[in-house]
């Protein structure tokens, strides 16, 4: 119960924070210019965004300016971004862990982990592609951060299938481990793909933030961390339940 009670403050607490967030982002927060985006050809954007007055050279495509929407997306999309990566590398801690001392207990917080993860890594694709619409006037995009994250999506969700199709406990145990352990080598190549490829997305820091566009960036962060953690708890909460109802039934069967 003291469990239940802690997952639902820090449910509210990070609701409170992401929404105070998402104010301060279309009430406080500086518009920024993220520079301009090179697409092969003339496009109908989301927000009629009209190219630049000053073109690239010709056969080499049209400029379009980012517009103030895809910002605004930004203090929502880059702290779930950053919670799911930071999720995963928990889900893949707790798999090492399962692999060496062989607990159940350490499979369940994995597996609990990785549902937590999948959850903030549809949320950052669902976001993702609303920023890539307002911003690049496509809806999908084939470049190295795009690319490398829906992998690890479907590495993610391939996790949930290879468990549930292995019926012996501690083999579905060593075999998701491993698994997990691959999904999560994919969050910092994800997340470094960018400044190491040449890459129309934007970098966080690499063109500067002003000190009105912190503060809300910050508190995203925070509120999306304890989302993460409180849904975790939840579950675990759940789980540990269930498991005595389970052990209940069998003392009331015996």
């Amino acid at each position: 119960m003291k469990q239940l009670k802690i997952a639902i403050a820090l449910v509210l607490l990070g609701g409170v924070l992401t929404t105070a967030a998402f104010f301060m982002a279309f009430y406080t927060a500086e518009v920024q210019t993220f520079g301009t985006v090179t697409l092969d050809k003339t496009v109908d954007t989301a927000f009629g965004i009209a190219p630049q007055e000053l073109q690239p050279p010709q056969g080499q495509g049209v400029a379009y300016e980012r517009p103030w929407f895809s910002q605004k997306i930004f203090y929502f999309h880059v702290p779930v971004a950053e919670a799911s990566f930071l999720v995963l590398i928990i889900a893949a801690v707790f798999s090492v862990i399962f692999l060496i001392k062989r607990r159940a207990a350490d499979d369940t917080k994995a597996r609990v982990a990785m549902e937590t993860a999948l959850i903030f890594v549809i949320l950052t694709m669902i976001t993702g592609v609303l920023w890539t619409r307002a911003s690049w006037g496509v809806w999908w995009e084939w470049e190295p951060r795009l690319t490398t994250y829906f992998i690890m999506m479907l590495m993610m969700i391939a996790y949930f299938v290879l468990r549930n199709s292995i019926e012996e406990d501690e083999r579905r145990g060593v075999y998701a481990a491993v698994f997990a352990v691959l999904a999560a080598v994919n969050a910092p190549i994800s997340f470094l793909i960018t400044r190491i490829i040449p890459s129309n997305h934007p970098v966080v820091f690499k063109s500067g933030m002003a000190s009105s566009n912190l503060l809300p960036f910050i508190i995203g962060q925070l509120g999306m961390l304890a989302l993460g953690y409180g849904i975790y708890v939840a579950r675990m909460s759940e789980e540990r339940l269930r498991e005595r109802v389970e052990l209940a039934k069998e003392a009331l069967e015996g």
